[in-house]
């Protein structure tokens, strides 16, 4: 699934971020030299992140 449509990142990238220590949308983003644009995508990375880190 596509979370960030302007920078085409998928769930699990953002998911392989996590659990290499990325805590927050912009620090999962940067990861992969990119950043939010529209902000749109925020509430749900984020809660792909809590879930992420609560499962691990």
């Amino acid at each position: 699934m596509v979370v960030c449509v302007c920078n085409a990142i998928r769930e699990r990238d953002l998911k392989d971020a996590v659990r290499n220590g990325a805590d927050t949308p912009c620090s999962a983003y940067a990861r992969f030299g990119r950043r939010p644009k529209c902000g749109q995508c925020v509430p749900f990375a984020r809660s792909i992140i809590a879930a992420e880190r609560a499962s691990v």
